[in-house]
């Protein structure tokens, strides 16, 4: 049995939309802070970004009470991703920006605030059905397909080698045994721009990109893995980009959440483009918090956590768990003691990750989960535990 998981460069077109819309949002929080924000006052947004050739557009809502110069904000994170020439694709210095923000819907506004609202709450951003989602595989408690090919993205980004231009994207096949255990990489995909004005001659493009997919990947690989690169047999730089095709926020979901392995199922919307008490984004991290701890504490081997929100309306409308047979008791009795034990509230997830904090902003632009991140942590492992045991 194989398994496949995807993964993108952090100048992949949809992702350069994912982190325009993260870095604005990061700098709102970050003036906000200055003036004394806290939860009670924090800025709601809901942002989309579209890019086309030669050009941008930032569209959705806002509602904050400081300045921020949203082109600015836009071509600077352009820049740091290395788009500084039409030779790679896109240029942020003379990229085209139009700037189509409204203040956030009054409606809304009402949900999200607790002194405004119908139940005196910080109520969900919007309805939405989100999955969090752990395994034993890896160290990380993730797909071992998810994390490596992400693995091989941070090292290709990370290369310091010019002739890789900032777009690609790659995938990671493993043979995984009867019981269902990975036994080693059969095949590697990786498909990225080349820029040929730093191209030496007679330089193997292809061995090189070999030999960087390979020393990150350590004792998975061996001499049967098979290595693809450049399909099409070409890719060049000035080709990449917003260049050859068009950049959309939420458009890699199955990249960022779980790479599209078998039972890690998707939900709600683009994650990384709003503000927390959105529950595309805070729900994400809190049900893979549950699914995590659940997993080191041992009482499964594989879990999927389902919360599901009404807008307006802070807790959960249901929680669902489903540990895929491998749990040390019913699912039924799992997911009372999960909701018990975890605040899946925006407030008790804003406040227990620290989403507030424009640096967490630009660090999951990159990567959702294997950082150094709150919803990471094992924690609540003990506290589990003494619940199972009550409970048997």
């Amino acid at each position: 049995m194989q398994i496949t998981s995807e993964g993108v460069k952090v100048g992949h077109p949809d992702i350069v939309a994912d982190t325009i819309a993260a870095n604005i949002i990061a700098r709102i929080l970050d003036e906000e802070k200055k003036a004394g924000m806290d939860i009670n006052t924090m800025p709601h947004c809901g942002l989309e970004v579209f890019l086309g050739k030669g050009f941008c557009i930032v569209g959705g809502e806002v509602a904050t009470k400081i300045y921020v110069d949203i082109e600015k904000s836009l071509r600077q994170t352009v820049l740091s991703l290395g788009y500084n020439d039409a030779a790679v694709g896109l240029n942020g210095h003379s990229m085209g920006v139009f700037n189509a923000i409204i203040p956030q819907s009054p409606n809304i506004n009402m949900g999200t605030r607790a002194e405004l609202g119908k139940y005196k709450e910080i109520g969900a951003g919007d309805q939405g059905i989100m999955y969090g989602f752990a395994c034993d595989e890896t160290p990380e408690l993730l797909p071992l397909t998810y994390v490596l090919v992400n693995r091989m993205m941070r090292e290709f980004e990370d290369c310091g080698n010019p002739i890789f231009a900032p777009d690609g994207k790659g995938q990671v096949t493993v043979n995984y045994n009867k019981q269902g255990k990975p036994t080693g990489v059969a095949k590697v995909l990786m498909s990225n721009a080349i820029d040929y004005r730093h191209v030496a001659e007679d330089e193997e493009i292809e061995e090189t990109a070999k030999k960087i997919a390979f020393d990150c990947m350590g004792e998975w690989v061996n001499e049967k893995t098979e290595f693809l690169f450049n399909p099409t047999g070409e890719w060049q730089a000035v080709h990449s980009c917003s260049a050859a095709d068009s950049g959309v926020t939420g458009r890699k979901l199955v990249c960022q959440l779980y790479g599209g392995y078998p039972g890690a199922q998707l939900g709600g919307g683009a994650v990384v483009n709003k503000s927390p008490e959105k529950v595309d984004c805070s729900a994400v991290f809190g049900s893979r918090y549950a699914a995590k701890n659940i997993v080191a504490s041992g009482l499964a081997t594989k879990c999927s956590v389902q919360l599901a929100y009404a807008i307006g309306v802070a807790k959960p409308m249901s929680i669902y768990v489903n540990t895929f047979g491998t749990g040390v008791m019913p699912d039924e009795n799992l997911s009372s003691i999960v909701e018990k034990v975890f605040d899946f509230t925006p407030r008790g997830m804003i406040e227990r990750f620290g989403l507030l904090s424009g640096d967490i902003y630009r660090k999951i632009s990159k990567v959702l989960f294997m950082g150094d991140y709150a919803w990471e942590e094992t924690d609540m492992v003990e506290k589990l535990k003494r619940e199972v045991e009550d409970k048997k």
